[in-house]
């Protein structure tokens, strides 16, 4: 190696030390709530401009707190939120890793229904709630707002993805498991597991939530005619087959 090969291989290695410091300074202020407004909306600029995976990773933070004023906080989010989605196919999977890690889910979603085609953001969300359990949590925030967006979407894998959280120990899981089988074409698929969770269901706004989607589609609710008709809520009656039906 020459002089001159020595000096600019030197000269890179500096520039790529220096843009590791420099993305670490920006990191830091973007995710210090403390730090001077105008000093994190430099940072901001500053990530937005390098258009890197390391700075969408390092803008993300800023999604995890709020600061006063309002005002402030709404636009410094803005002003990340769409960096991140102007930075397209590089953004994706930061995204993705972030809707697997935030507390909340609205932040990462908005930006994934920007980043990516429906099929793919419900295999997002899907994939999110693979590993959740249906055992009791101190805050389980997270799983409830994924079933509750999936409710609000559609695609035929959600009812295989859902169904096993009608027996969440939860009562809103499996409030928002029913609505989110009954929101799909293939909803008919999990009948028979819906047709369990009404006869060992407890809460009233489940119970109904799962009978008033039989009435709709017409189903029966044989061979279980006799039980269900002990625990029918009130509105809704049983035909000689079994069909529910609204009175």
């Amino acid at each position: 190696m020459g002089f001159f090969d020595f000096l600019k291989g030197s000269s890179s290695a500096s520039r790529g030390a220096a843009s590791e410091a420099t993305i670490r300074k920006h990191a830091a202020r973007v995710a210090n709530k403390r730090a001077q407004a105008p000093d994190r909306w430099d940072s901001i600029q500053a990530l937005a401009q390098m258009g890197t995976v390391e700075a969408v990773e390092a803008l993300i933070p800023r999604f995890s707190f709020q600061t006063d004023p309002s005002i402030t906080d709404q636009e410094e989010k803005d002003a990340a939120f769409d960096a991140i989605v102007e930075l397209g196919d590089t953004s994706v999977e930061p995204v993705k890793r972030f809707l697997r890690t935030a507390e909340t889910i609205a932040w990462p979603l908005k930006m994934l229904d920007r980043l990516l085609p429906p099929d793919a953001v419900i295999a997002e969300l899907l994939g999110a709630l693979e590993p959740m359990h249906l055992e009791y949590e101190r805050d389980p925030e997270r799983k409830l707002s994924l079933l509750a967006t999936l409710e609000e979407r559609t695609d035929p894998r959600i009812v295989g993805g859902v169904t096993r959280f009608l027996e969440d120990v939860n009562e809103t899981a499996r409030f928002y498991a029913a609505g989110a089988i009954f929101a799909q074409q293939e909803a008919d698929t999990a009948r028979e597991p819906l047709l369990a969770a009404l006869l060992r269901e407890d809460s009233t706004r489940t119970r109904v939530r799962i009978i008033e989607g039989f009435a709709v589609r017409g189903w029966s609710v044989a061979p279980e005619r006799e039980r269900v008709a002990r625990i029918l809520p009130s509105g809704f009656a049983l035909d000689a087959q079994g069909i529910v039906t609204r009175r």
